[in-house]
């Protein structure tokens, strides 16, 4: 071959591989990703509530796919959307409890819309953030983090958008509650809900919210077909989590995970469809966890290797999973911890503070007229044992649910025989994948981030440390302590001695959980730990010696405990013993949570106004101010 035949060919290769190019970026699908805030699947028409009024998203799901079995790792927005953001468990990287803002090592975890603007698309965010990740602003890895630009993404394709709507966010449940659109007759209750009047109006008002909401995503739908880019986007439809009645948000029941998700596939892409035909429903389980591994398969993004979950969509899908988990840590300034894990048809739940209820007055919650309505139903004694029992400390370690038979996780068939091989079974996954992800809540929240900033590290890379953090020992030392097994006081009091202060606060656990006070506790009142030291203190008082456990809980309040959240929620677990501490407890002002935490007990005991009410007389005063400097 001549030297100029040689040329000819290598420019006629080179011509064909740039068209190819040309062709496959542009046969890469923009994805259109509209998420929506706190409701689980009982409000969308299309999954089943004949009250509910959805007609956009039921029509959406009748022209695509209708997931019937999605789940959220996290039942609340900012560990959600933490996880969302990079593919990796909110407690595998310890950003599991509610805005805690802890740093993540960005030089080995991306957000997946870096990945995808490496790979040419424009990626957009309308509006929410909230990824619960400090040491980058939220708003950093987007082209556009603001309203959604339609020439914009014209011109800029393929794109990656996505559009919160913030309609259905628990805060429109709030509020007054009169004259609402939906007919407060025309509602079904779950089984825990007392049928009472302003918790009907709640749930009614919340209907009205969803058919906004609802509005809402018709008004994209449409701006999309107008642009002219329906035919060449995918379309996503999900809720960030469940809820948004009180016991659904915040809570790893099923009315806190389930959520409602819906992908619309254009004909040119039905190589991608996972049914036969539009309008159809998919069995797969789907969790939160997999959609940033799945949206980077579709746009033939390479998945990094840190990236946890499973592509659930498309030519790279992969094993459908038998098993989602979730976890709960603390939400706001209510101290919690669980995790569960779920099937088609059982959901186990793994309760770390089985001392405590699992209804706490939480500020925001109690915004709620249904939740008030609730709470002073239960205190005036009329309420059933199904619901008043979630006022109560909780008593058991581990739950067991139908969800299939029992969607309102009312029958709790932990302790019934015939189901001992599905607890089991259930038990042992859920630890297989703790130490698979790495989980971070092991240790109580404030010793967690303590002992990262020690050792000058993140909490993710620390949790990856057997040396800095033990997590089989830590799993082995809780189980022990959980069991509530008197023959296992040896055990725990020799825990008390250990060099991990983890193990240590799992000893005192198992000891309170036995009501039980050996003599080495005394040393714990001063454990360098604070975490190990106000537990101690707390078990201390339920043994009786009630002066010497307020007096160490006094003293770390004026020396401005790094667990001082957890100490004003001891506070309040304690009940009217701890009332002697409230001149100390008023002297906290800290940051938003502790101060939350600390009016929650003042107002308790009566000596301030809640915070709603204050909230409201301070609006009244600047109307006032307005219009008397207006009338000037």
């Amino acid at each position: 071959m001549t030297r100029c035949r040689q040329r000819y060919l290598f420019l006629a290769i080179s011509i064909a591989m740039a068209w190819g190019v040309r062709a496959e970026e542009k046969d890469r699908p923009n994805i259109l990703w509209l998420t929506c805030e706190d409701n689980n699947v009982d409000w969308v028409g299309c999954y089943g509530n004949p009250h509910a009024e959805t007609p956009n998203i039921d029509a959406l799901a009748a022209e695509g796919f209708q997931y019937m079995h999605c789940y959220a790792n996290a039942p609340v927005c900012a560990p959600s959307r933490s996880t969302w953001i990079t593919g990796i468990h909110a407690v595998s990287s310890g950003t599991h409890a509610m805005r805690s803002r802890n740093k993540i090592p960005f030089d080995l975890v991306q957000y997946y819309p870096d990945n995808l603007k490496e790979n040419g698309y424009y990626v957009g965010n309308d509006s929410k953030t909230d990824y619960n990740i400090g040491g980058r602003n939220d708003k950093a890895c987007w082209d556009n983090p603001g309203r959604v630009n339609w020439d914009q993404l014209k011109a800029n394709q393929p794109f990656f958008q996505v559009i919160n709507n913030l309609n259905s966010h628990e805060s429109r449940a709030q509020g007054d509650v009169e004259h609402t659109d939906h007919d407060p007759a025309d509602v079904s209750l779950r089984k825990y809900h007392p049928d009472l009047p302003d918790i009907r109006k709640t749930y009614a008002k919340y209907h009205d919210a969803m058919k906004k909401m609802d509005s809402g995503i018709g008004a994209a739908l449409a701006q999309l077909e107008k642009s002219g880019l329906a035919e060449n986007t995918i379309v996503v439809y999900n809720s960030d989590h469940g809820g948004v009645m009180p016991r659904s948000k915040r809570y790893i029941f099923n009315s806190g995970l389930h959520c409602p998700l819906i992908i619309r596939i254009p004909e040119r892409y039905r190589h991608l469809w996972p049914e036969e035909e539009p309008g159809m429903k998919v069995d797969r389980l789907v969790g939160l966890i997999d959609m940033p591994k799945t949206w980077l398969s579709l746009t033939g993004t390479k998945v990094p290797e840190v990236m946890q979950g499973h592509i659930f969509l498309g030519a790279q899908a992969e094993e459908e999973p038998a098993y989602h988990f979730a976890y709960r840590g603390r939400m706001d300034e209510r101290c919690e911890s669980a995790r569960a894990v779920c099937d088609k048809q059982y959901l186990y739940i793994r309760n770390y503070m089985p001392q405590i209820p699992w209804m706490q007055n939480l500020e925001f919650l109690w915004r709620m007229k249904a939740m008030k309505a609730w709470d002073e139903y239960v205190k005036s004694g009329r309420a059933t044992e199904v619901q008043s029992r979630f006022f109560r400390p909780k008593g058991f370690r581990e739950e067991l649910y139908d969800n299939v038979n029992d969607p309102d996780n009312v029958n709790n068939l932990i302790e019934n025989e015939a189901y001992s091989a599905v607890a089991s079974r259930m038990r042992a996954e859920l630890r297989k994948w703790q130490l698979q992800v790495h989980d971070a809540g092991l240790l109580p929240e404030f010793d967690m981030i303590k002992r990262a900033a020690d050792n000058h590290t993140t909490i993710y890379e620390m949790v990856r440390d057997p040396e800095l953090y033990d997590l089989p020992a830590l799993l082995d030392a809780a189980d022990v302590a959980l069991m509530q097994e008197p023959s296992n006081r040896p055990i725990l009091t020799d825990m008390l001695s250990n060099p991990d202060s983890g193990i240590r606060y799992w000893g005192v656990v198992g000891l309170f959980l036995l009501n039980e006070n050996p003599a080495a506790v005394d040393a714990l009142l001063t454990d360098e730990s604070h975490e190990v030291r106000a537990m101690a203190a707390w078990l201390t008082i339920r043994c009786g010696d009630r002066d010497k456990g307020l007096d160490t809980l006094k003293q770390m309040l004026e020396q401005r405990s790094y667990a001082t959240l957890k100490i004003l929620n001891i506070l309040d677990w304690i009940g009217d013993d701890a009332k002697s501490l409230l001149p100390t407890v008023k002297q906290v002002d800290h940051n938003r949570y502790e101060n939350d935490m600390r009016d929650n007990l003042l107002y308790k005991y009566g000596l301030i106004e809640s915070k709603l009410v204050r909230l409201q007389k301070a609006r009244d005063k600047m109307k006032k101010k307005g219009s008397g400097q207006a009338e000037k």
